[in-house]
């Protein structure tokens, strides 16, 4: 998929405020400016009037402030940075050093992440800012799936955030056989900053990095390290825990990324341009399509929407599991009306053949799903009596006509 550049699209999003509060900022410099070479006794005071007044020298500070401006997702993460300026103790602050100079000694490995990031880190970032969350807290999937929304552990989570089947479930993230929330970046988004705020507040009185090790290790767990820590006369916060080693380092990798990013330059690394604004639009759908009938109507590469939408596990969405599809956030907006609109026969007539080859890989299950009819359908369609046995080659008819 191809994203825009900050270039091509700084005028346009900055719009007008931001040229207008750069206008301001360069004409109180240039009044500064000239004030400051004001001497009531000096001989400025017998030159002509005309000689204070220098508007090449304004037109350099606007057009100087303006460049100095540049905006993309990660000078707006940058800005809602919570944790940067907070001293940490020092042997926390070791902690936080020694994944500095791990980090720093891989910069491929940032760069592929941060590459990987590039669909998701505005919009998260957003959905971070709007509850008033560190910025620090848009980087959890750095930590998590290296920023792989279809990431899965050998322990069973999966997605964006790392959600066990357990934890998805009790936050109600639907997980069936078409489709898995957890692998749902808007939805599982929304469930893990819900989860870290709710324990916050129910066990931490707002302590979002007590929070974070529970997100890793388990409220019980980080409970009993705190019950711990204060039965020592200690106060009880993330840094003096005594914790299961993964959660031990969890923070620290967290503010150590987090610090890389504040200043990239001054660690060797280089960031991917990434424009501020999202990189999906999103659309409501009432009838079932799949991302080939999407891909079609849309003029949008399968593959593009397969990658915005990885918990459609069969390349379907079905509204009894999820309702919204994500596409590319430049595809036109009457053709986003019109795939809302659209019902499940017009869109099955623009791209549903009378036959299916069978390729390699393929089963009823999948067959199925791609073309919005029922297994049962293509048994009795096909008399097909061992399902399990499809061929390479074998011709399936999709209909009953």
């Amino acid at each position: 998929m191809t994203y825009r550049t900050i270039r091509q699209r700084l005028l346009l999003s900055a719009g007008s405020t931001v040229i207008v509060s750069l206008f301001l900022a360069a004409a109180a410099s240039s009044q500064a400016s000239t004030t400051e070479a004001y001497q009531p006794n000096s001989a400025l005071n017998d030159a002509p009037a005309s000689t204070d007044f220098r508007p090449n020298a304004f037109q350099h500070h606007f057009w100087e402030a303006l460049e100095l401006q540049p905006q993309d997702a990660w000078s707006t993460l940058r800005d809602s940075f919570q944790w940067q300026e907070k001293n940490l103790p020092a042997d926390a602050q070791a902690r936080v050093d020694k994944w500095i100079e791990y980090y720093r000694s891989s910069p491929q490995n940032i760069a592929a992440i941060t590459e990987r990031a590039t669909p998701w880190l505005a919009w998260i970032t957003q959905q971070v800012s709007e509850r008033g969350l560190p910025g620090e807290i848009a980087l959890i999937p750095f930590v998590e799936s290296s920023f792989d929304p279809s990431a899965r552990s050998h322990r069973g989570a999966a997605g964006l955030w790392q959600f066990m089947p357990g934890t998805g479930d009790a936050l109600g993230l639907v997980r069936n056989g078409n489709y898995d929330g957890r692998l749902d970046v808007v939805t599982s988004t929304a469930a893990a900053l819900d989860y870290l705020e709710m324990q916050a507040d129910e066990w931490y009185e707002g302590d979002l990095m007590l929070s974070l090790a529970a997100y890793n290790a388990g409220a019980g767990t980080v409970n009993r390290a705190q019950r711990q820590a204060q039965g020592q006369g200690l106060a009880g916060d993330y840094w003096e825990l005594s914790l299961p080693h993964e959660t031990m380092q969890y923070v620290p990798k967290l503010k150590a990324i987090a610090t890389i990013i504040n200043n990239p330059e001054q660690y060797g690394v280089s960031l991917p341009d990434i424009h501020p604004d999202p990189a999906f639009a999103k659309v409501q759908l009432e009838q079932p399509v799949s991302l080939a009938q999407a891909s079609q109507l849309l003029d949008v590469s399968q593959s593009a929407l397969a990658e915005l939408n990885p918990g459609l596990l069969n390349g379907s969405l079905d509204p009894r599991s999820a309702q919204t599809l994500l596409v590319p956030e430049e595809v036109d907006t009457q053709v986003l009306a019109q795939l809302s609109q659209s019902n499940s026969t017009s869109l099955a007539s623009t791209s549903t053949p009378s036959v299916h080859r069978v390729e390699s890989g393929d089963n009823l299950s999948v067959i199925a799903s791609r073309y919005n009819v029922t297994q049962q359908d293509l048994i009795r369609w096909n008399a097909i009596e061992r399902p399990e046995a499809l061929k390479p080659g074998q011709l399936l008819t999709l209909s009953g006509r």
